[in-house]
């Protein structure tokens, strides 16, 4: 009798760690996607936040920097600061444009700037230099490559001990994925993943291989202006 009572006693609370369990993993994911837009409560209560990985590239930045100026949108362009060396000229027009210019990675090299909390931040102080070459200012916003999901807790750490302030995402153009290309299936996919969202954190890149992504971007920011959402920055 005492063992099945043992037993079924056992049972309830493994049922409800568990539920606890998923319940922090909930938590602890929305917590770390809007990880900076906590600081922004004040903004209207729909509002997209465009961000751009991978860039600059000479063949699409500039397609998307005309995108958001005839739509006179800001968006955040997460930075590759070798891609960067050799284009100052899309760093300071992204910046004088009124975008935010934040550190993803100097050589978005994962299983380098992954080995050490040292060799992550020397990562993005070597990003950061090409950013205030360019711009005058360091950014104090960033991205992990691939996302924060999953990592090493000391590598998070690490990046928040450094005064940065980190951004995931939420929703998708999935331009980065095979067999994803047209302006049509990218704009269907953002819409789709951010579905019932009221505060959206859209990733999307501007590396040269992404030759859809500024019609896409066009078709985006044209729907959600029709759906009453803002548009904000990092």
């Amino acid at each position: 009798m005492n063992r099945k009572y043992f037993a079924a006693a056992a049972a309830i609370l493994a049922v409800a760690f568990a539920v606890l369990w998923v319940a922090y993993g909930l938590n602890y994911g929305a917590r770390q996607t809007f990880s900076l837009a906590e600081a922004h409560a004040r903004v209207p209560e729909k509002t997209v936040y465009l961000t751009f990985d991978d860039g600059p590239s000479d063949r699409i930045t500039p397609k998307i920097l005309d995108v958001l100026d005839s739509e006179n949108v800001k968006a955040t362009f997460f930075i590759v600061g070798r891609q960067a060396e050799r284009r100052g000229y899309l760093i300071r027009r992204e910046a004088e444009s009124g975008h935010t210019v934040a550190v993803h990675s100097y050589t978005h090299e994962y299983k380098d700037i992954y080995s050490s909390p040292r060799a992550l931040l020397a990562d993005i102080d070597r990003c950061n230099d090409v950013i205030e070459k360019y711009t005058g200012r360091r950014a104090a916003v960033y991205r992990f490559p691939g996302g924060s999901y999953g990592l090493n807790a000391k590598l998070v750490a690490a990046v928040r001990a450094h005064g940065m302030k980190y951004v995931d995402w939420n929703a998708s153009l999935c331009d980065a994925e095979p067999g994803m290309s047209g302006a049509e299936k990218l704009f269907k996919n953002a819409v789709s993943s951010s579905a019932g969202k009221d505060n959206i954190v859209l990733l999307s890149h501007d590396s040269t291989s992404k030759t859809s992504t500024p019609e896409a971007t066009r078709r985006i920011i044209q729907y959600y202006k029709q759906n009453g959402y803002s548009f904000g920055t990092f």
